[in-house]
């Protein structure tokens, strides 16, 4: 594994008692034989007769604990001689230091640590019960400021796990959730272990454990490799998850890799057949997807298939490696992936869920590692309320993004991604969250929004905020920027939907969005790709469901229809879901077309839905995050047998915006840039705008017209620029393959009907 045991950066840098520790040598080793199993207390050196056999248990809702028996053991098993010191501060998780390992984890309230570790030759073979060896760590010895540490000499340099007992105060109107009977997951594990298998159920799910390797050679990027380092005008987004990618059986793989790292390179092909050129993946940080199955509720039927339920904020998702192969394998095979992926010159930016965690509410309290560690540092607390966590998130927690231990965390996190697996980009979930203060309140100025946007390293990176949480902060054209931060343009996805539906009074900002929304964004240095324009994203329906559904359905979910959107903006053009009905099955793909013409003739930078460029349903379900089966899964069949027609469109009008820089303009335009064909602004029932996009260089301008309308309109069609004339590209009125030629089809006259609910783009050639 690539730099693990790199240097990480403390918040307690700064101390002089950090200071102190940096310059001090370590204390001389104590000596301890670990058998099956064992508990060091540091002191005198011992050899275990008597020993105590602690049994982890894996977690289960409140059911989670441990037990500790004392018991006398046979000594009959070869044993490990363990070397300990009080080892050092830095730097936090797991690394190599002399001929040892240290461990280090951060605890300001605790008032004991224990570091717990299961040895790759003696664990049992029963997964409800494991046999542990602990170290008590010294609060004189083993503590620098808030940091805890030892180092271990004797231990195999892979395959070990590990966790901590943690202990403090027990006053939960004070903020503290501390159990030491829990062993609890290192928020600095580069690598974890647990179940191997996605979405296997059992009736006690496993516990989380630590992991590393010092073993392996370094990945091999390979000699000719390069990082894409795409322009951000450039950029055509693909928003999709890994595992819904090709877990269904009509992706043609082997069961072993559908749905994983290495399932996905079979596939790349398609990306660059369809044209995009960065994918943006769900979360890919190790998740719970079993989260809801810890206690009998209405959604115990469904797993996190979204993935939006972070455990560790290093470690990739084990379970997406291939034939369960666990972490070691998860993280090379996504190195892979990403390799193959640059290699074909597309990006790749991570949905990153840094507003929340895995740990559920107080009501349903689920302790795996930064609850059980120190929650009144890690969660923001209602301190009016018994100290109860708040809820910005609609997840239950509340990360404190902007304690600057936190703060640490999550960008020692974000460094990792970038120098380890070579990452491209974020996509912040729920982005406001990381806005607000300690009590909860928005920042004019977030810290963390500013050390994000300054980092050295993160420079190269594409950063893009979702400018809104849960708890009503929508900063959509105001989120904190410093120039570098994206958004996803929440306005853009209402404002495009309600006019190609056919609202009234959407003309002039229809004609706002296509330019680039210089509304929300011509301020100070930022520029239109700081903009992501989209319509359809993971949560929501999919394009077809959009024109197919006026009203979510969303029962299978469990909640009686209560999740998801109400606002959809959507229309069923005529019928409520499924139906044989020609007519409406022509309108509604003359409407996926419009869709699909406005983002890619927009200034910014557009991002798609994985499937969209099929036609996936999710019939009619708005909030599918739940359902790991055909509702997320793409359908390799369907896009097999709609290849010649709506892939067809979808991928050629991909590449006409890549071929024409001027829809990409870094710049907002001017009204040297485009001529509005428009004399009636006022006219909220007007539904139609036509305008012509210039190009200065060679005179190669673009007409387009939206008519949103229920009857046809004669458009007058200007004359083509000295030397030129028009040719018709796009009619989404028209059949495949007429609906869109690349080329061009010629075309004269100085008007054209243009069919209702339809879009046509023309472009000047000599």
């Amino acid at each position: 594994m690539d730099s693990v045991a790199a240097t990480n950066r403390s918040p307690l840098r700064s101390t002089a008692a950090t200071a102190a520790a940096r310059r001090s040598s370590p204390a001389l080793p104590n000596r301890v034989a670990a058998t099956r199993s064992g508990v060091a207390q540091f002191g005198k050196a011992q050899r275990f007769g008597p020993v105590r056999i602690t049994t982890a248990r894996a977690q289960s809702g409140n059911a989670g604990r441990s037990v500790t028996e004392e018991r006398q053991r046979a000594m009959a098993d070869a044993q490990m001689l363990l070397n300990y010191s009080s080892g050092k501060a830095f730097p936090l998780g797991v690394s190599q230091a002399g001929s040892g390992l240290n461990f280090a984890l951060f605890s300001q309230h605790a008032s004991s640590v224990t570091l717990c570790i299961k040895l790759p030759t003696r664990a049992s073979q029963d997964e409800g019960n494991t046999e542990i060896v602990e170290f008590a760590l010294d609060c004189q010895k083993n503590k620098t400021g808030d940091i805890w540490h030892v180092s271990v000499e004797g231990l195999p340099t892979s395959g070990v796990l590990y966790g901590y007992r943690v202990n403090g105060p027990q006053g939960w109107g004070q903020g503290h959730r501390f159990d030491s009977n829990i062993i609890l997951l290192d928020p600095y594990a580069k690598l974890v272990a647990g179940r191997n298998y996605f979405g296997v159920d059992s009736d006690k799910p496993s516990q989380s454990f630590g992991t590393y390797d010092f073993d392996s050679s370094a990945f091999d990027w390979g000699v000719d490799y390069q990082l894409p380092n795409l322009p951000e005008t450039d950029l055509v987004i693909y928003e999709m998850n890994v595992r819904a990618f090709t877990a269904d059986e009509s992706s043609g793989l082997d069961q072993a890799v559908r749905g994983s790292y290495l399932g996905f390179i079979d596939k790349i092909p398609h990306l660059l057949e369809l044209g995009v050129n960065a994918v943006e993946l769900l979360p890919v940080f190790e998740f719970d997807e079993l989260e809801f199955k810890r206690y009998p509720n209405p959604r115990d039927h469904m797993v996190n298939t979204w993935g939006y339920s972070t455990i560790n904020f290093f470690a990739p998702m084990t379970r997406y490696a291939s034939a369960g192969g666990g972490p070691l394998a998860a993280s090379r095979e996504l190195k892979q992936m990403v390799k193959a992926l640059h290699n074909a010159g597309i990006e790749v930016i991570l949905d990153v869920v840094y507003n929340h965690t895995n740990e559920a509410d107080d009501a349903n309290p689920y302790v795996t590692s930064f609850r059980g560690i120190d929650n009144k540092v890690y969660y923001m607390l209602d301190p009016n309320n018994n100290a109860q966590l708040l809820n910005f998130s609609g997840c239950g927690n509340t990360l404190n993004c902007n304690h600057p231990v936190v703060m640490e965390l999550i960008l020692d996190s974000l460094r990792h991604w970038v120098k380890e697996y070579h990452i491209d980009g974020f996509r912040f979930d729920l982005a406001s969250v990381l806005c607000r203060g300690l009590d909860g309140s928005p920042l004019d100025a977030p810290p963390l929004i500013k050390e994000i946007a300054k980092d050295s390293v993160l420079s190269r990176c594409k950063i893009i905020a979702e400018p809104w949480d849960c708890g009503g902060l929508y900063l959509v054209g105001r989120f904190p920027n410093w120039d570098r931060w994206a958004e996803w343009n929440g306005k853009y996805r209402d404002d495009i939907r309600r006019f190609i539906k056919g609202d009234p009074g959407m003309k002039g900002v229809l004609a706002t969005r296509v330019s680039g929304s210089a509304d929300l964004y011509q301020v100070n240095k930022r520029k239109p790709h700081h903009g992501v324009n989209f319509i359809i994203a993971h949560d929501g329906f999919t394009l077809c469901d959009l024109v197919s559904y006026n009203l979510k359905h969303n029962d299978a979910n469990g909640e009686s229809g209560r999740d998801g959107c109400n606002d959809n903006f959507s229309w069923n053009c005529g019928v409520e879901g499924e139906t044989n009905d020609r007519n409406v099955l022509a309108l509604r793909s003359r409407q996926m077309k419009n869709f699909h013409v406005a983002l890619m003739i927009s200034q910014g930078t557009p991002m798609m839905l994985m499937g969209d460029e099929y036609g996936h349903t999710r019939y009619g379900n708005n909030n599918s995050y739940g359902h790991d089966t055909c509702i997320n899964n793409f359908q390799w069949g369907q896009l097999e047998e709609r290849r010649y027609g709506h892939f067809r469109f979808f991928s050629e009008m991909i590449k006409f915006r890549q071929n024409h820089p001027m829809l990409k303009r870094d710049r907002f335009l001017n009204k040297d840039d485009v001529t509005w064909h428009e004399d009636c602004w006022d006219n909220l029932e007007s539904k139609f705008l036509a305008f012509t996009i210039h190009d200065h260089n060679s005179g190669g301008d673009i007409y387009l017209a939206f008519n949103a309308h229920d009857y046809f309109v004669d458009a007058v069609i200007p004359p083509a620029p000295h030397h030129k004339r028009w040719n018709r590209v796009v009619d989404t009125n028209l059949e495949s393959p007429n609906d869109i030629v690349p080329e061009g089809a010629p075309f004269t006259g100085s008007g054209y009907r243009i069919a209702p609910y339809s879009s046509i783009l023309l472009k000047a050639t000599p």
